[in-house]
């Protein structure tokens, strides 16, 4: 690492840590102001955001990136509106911080609450989606923290004009421009400086893939809350109403294939696969998804005539496609479903399908993964849908946060005690 970058990083910290103190103490109006600004700014600007993204989009295409990752990386007027309007939503929520809760007073006279507080400075490292700048950045202001960017190399150009924004509307609200910075460099080496500087970054939050997880895992001092894989699975039960569970495993697939609450393994029901995997199949072929299969389901489908079906292999399982690649496996009951998604699955989102409230309550206390759903599209494993405003990312770890983390995730508690000159004997 040159000393020019560890130097920068320092210095990023040190501006961090100095606007944390400052957020802190903002007022809910002041944050929530701020908030609305960037999101008036965001709706002004897209035409500009739009054509600095094009600079990102079309050097990641002549770089060989694929479907998926330009998917991620560009910005349209509506994903640029949904950035504004989750902006709207956040200034919308309660503001956690210095909130009291059990209150109570003790033998001795003291009064004992706990206070919610900020983290502090959170350090975000992410890949190849801009809207994380706006997303994150707003959720981490209006919990009162400051906050340090590192986004991908890809997206450098979109990230930095997304955070002149933000510090336009940080200033305008009479908060500092610091509480949200972004790492302009490309040099990987910064990374490395960012995950060490525990006296001044509180927390990291990665979002990206397996070998930046991997890479901080293995290098990181400070503390993660981190997102791994996203392989989330539906099971479609013998009791489930036949017609439900192809519209939501349609949905659950076919809606958007780059994020990780897309399914990417479905299991089915021997007792019911003859009925549902030819309509449900069908409609995956008609749209382009590549079904990858057991042998028990190939069997199903050619039956039925259906062709180009791909053998899954035990890889299979285990893959995030992030694509129209779908895997099926047909099992022989509930407990078949369970066991395949606590062997394969991410801890991610994982659903049934069923009208059997017995199968329904076993498996949302059995499957240990932050979301689970019953009758619901795996894709509703959002931040925004949850009424969380934007997300700063979904959380695979039980410690801190789990699932999607919103403003609440973003917090911490501490002891308040209140006294009467009460002294300890």
């Amino acid at each position: 690492m040159s000393k020019e970058i560890q130097e920068m990083m320092q210095d990023i910290g040190k501006r961090a840590r100095s606007a944390s103190r400052a957020m802190a103490r903002a007022s809910s109006e002041q944050k929530n102001q701020a908030l609305l600004h960037i999101a008036n700014l965001v709706r002004q600007k897209t035409s500009e955001i739009q054509k600095v993204n094009q600079i990102d989009v079309e050097r990641s295409q002549k770089n060989g990136q694929d479907t998926a990752f330009i998917d991620r990386l560009t910005m349209t007027p509506r994903t640029i509106e949904t950035m504004a309007l989750g902006l709207e939503q956040i200034v919308s929520l309660e503001d956690p911080i210095g909130k009291m809760t059990a209150l109570k007073k003790q033998a001795s006279g003291i009064e004992l609450a706990q206070m919610r507080v900020p983290l502090g400075v959170i350090g975000i490292i992410y890949e190849s989606r801009p809207n994380v700048t706006i997303d994150a950045a707003a959720l981490c202001l209006k919990s009162g923290n400051a906050v340090i960017l590192r986004g991908g190399s890809e997206a450098i150009d979109s990230n930095t004009v997304l955070a002149q924004i933000i510090q336009e509307g940080l200033a305008a609200a009479g908060l500092p421009k610091d509480a949200v910075q972004v790492v302009t460099t490309t040099d990987r080496s910064a990374v490395g400086e960012m995950i060490t500087m525990t006296q001044y970054i509180d927390v990291i939050v990665p979002r990206g893939g397996k070998s930046l997880i991997a890479r901080l895992m293995a290098e990181a001092r400070v503390p993660m809350i981190k997102h791994l894989d996203g392989i989330c699975h539906i099971y479609i039960d013998a009791d489930a109403d036949l017609a439900m569970a192809v519209r939501v495993c349609d949905n659950a697939k076919t809606q958007r294939y780059a994020p990780c609450n897309a399914m990417e393994t479905l299991l089915v029901n021997k007792a019911i696969a003859p009925e549902v995997l030819p309509e449900l199949c069908k409609i995956y072929q008609d749209k382009g998804v590549e079904l990858r299969v057991d042998t028990l389901t190939r069997s199903t489908l050619e039956a039925s005539g259906f062709k180009n079906l791909v053998d899954a292999t035990e890889e299979d399982w285990h893959t995030e496609y992030l694509a129209p690649i779908l895997s099926i496996k047909t099992v022989a009951d509930i407990d078949e479903a369970m066991n395949h998604i606590e062997r394969y699955g991410s801890k991610h989102t994982d659903a049934i399908i069923t009208n059997n409230k017995m199968q329904a309550d076993r498996f949302l206390r059995e499957v240990d993964s932050a979301s689970v759903m019953v009758n619901a599209s795996t894709r509703f494993a959002d931040g925004f849908e949850y009424g969380l405003g934007a997300e700063i990312g979904i959380s695979n770890d039980k410690l801190h946060a789990r699932g999607p983390v919103g403003l609440d995730g973003l917090t911490s508690l501490k002891y308040v005690v209140m006294g009467h000159g009460e002294i300890r004997t």
